[in-house]
């Protein structure tokens, strides 16, 4: 067993599978299909998915859509809380998870795009990547039929 399956529980599983279902949501709307789950004591409290396309925005990811869709909530419920994304976070929603105080981000692969890992860990959140095979190859075939489109989505030009 790898040591990191240890620290995924029943529960992780649960809550990704919410997440990869918002992300088919983006994808099915013609967007990005990366989806976000934030989780409060085993609720539910925010959902979202990439709607940079479809609401023509440049700060709507999967994350950023999770928590504007959450509401403004209090520091300590942030502060126990879990965010559960399809794809590894980029600097935009690792910021928003390290502003909020999110002690631990379950990711559901890395393979497509290395986010910003190194600095969640570096500010003492727990990251635990699942390498989600259905997520990493829904990743794969979107990027390779959108090359352009998906790099807008991470901040890099076409050329």
């Amino acid at each position: 067993m790898h040591p990191i399956e240890s620290k995924v529980t029943s529960d992780d599983l649960v809550f990704y599978k919410e997440a990869l279902a918002e992300a088919k949501k983006g994808l099915e709307s013609h967007g990005i299909p990366i989806g976000a789950v934030l989780v409060h004591k085993g609720n539910i409290i925010g959902r979202g998915y990439n709607k940079r396309v479809q609401l023509k925005s440049p700060i709507r990811h999967g994350e950023t859509d999770c928590f504007e869709n959450a509401g403004r909530q209090k520091p300590e419920v942030y502060e126990n809380s879990t965010l559960y994304t399809t794809l590894s976070p980029c600097a935009m929603c690792t910021g928003t998870a390290i502003l909020y105080k999110i002690p631990r981000v379950v990711i559901g692969e890395n393979t497509n795009f290395q986010g910003e890992e190194k600095l969640l860990k570096s500010r003492g959140v727990e990251v635990i990547v699942l390498n989600d095979l259905e997520t990493t190859q829904m990743m794969k075939d979107f990027i390779d039929q959108n090359p352009i489109l998906w790099n807008e989505d991470i901040g890099l030009s076409e050329g």
